[in-house]
């Protein structure tokens, strides 16, 4: 098989199953900061950054008032939410504290720093930056060399002095 999917294709957005509408967009518009670009009635949002037509869609079309997808069985792990520079990334993170907004974790990746927490419905998210390219670490034979590490957190917010 020859076929090589082109390298600048991106991910252009994920829809998302809800089980509040309202709750949702208290997340991913009011704590993560997404606007609202549309509404379809009182059933589904369309959020952005920056003003795309939407980064993620919400909906509660097959899943109004329904308890999270169970943990241990298939299905969307997280949604990753790429920040463009580390500062953005210790901003989001400073506010979550004080929110009090709980994480599920935070990594050192090598390519990227990451927080993880659940959205209302238990959907994993993940909040990261990746590193330059060319501070990815690699081996001996130049083979890309990801891990899980504790996260520099006063590193990290060190980024907003």
């Amino acid at each position: 098989m020859d076929y090589k999917i082109p390298a600048q294709t991106r991910i252009g957005h994920v829809h998302l199953k809800v089980s509040d509408l309202q709750k949702s967009l208290a997340f991913y518009s009011d704590l993560l900061g997404f606007e609202l670009v549309t509404m379809y009635g009182d059933q589904a949002a369309f959020i952005s950054a920056g003003g795309y037509h939407h980064h993620i869609g919400l909906n509660t079309w097959q899943s109004k008032g329904a308890p999270p997808a169970p943990e241990y069985e298939p299905g969307l792990f997280h949604t990753a939410i790429l920040y463009p520079e580390r500062k953005d990334l210790a901003a989001i993170f400073k506010r979550l504290m004080d929110k009090g907004y709980p994480l599920t974790g935070a990594s050192d990746h090598g390519v990227s720093e990451a927080l993880y927490l659940d959205d209302p419905d238990g959907n994993g998210v993940e909040l990261y930056w990746d590193r330059p390219r060319d501070k990815w670490p690699l081996d001996g034979q130049g083979n890309l060399t990801m891990y899980t590490r504790q996260l520099d957190v006063r590193g990290l917010l060190a980024e907003l002095d």
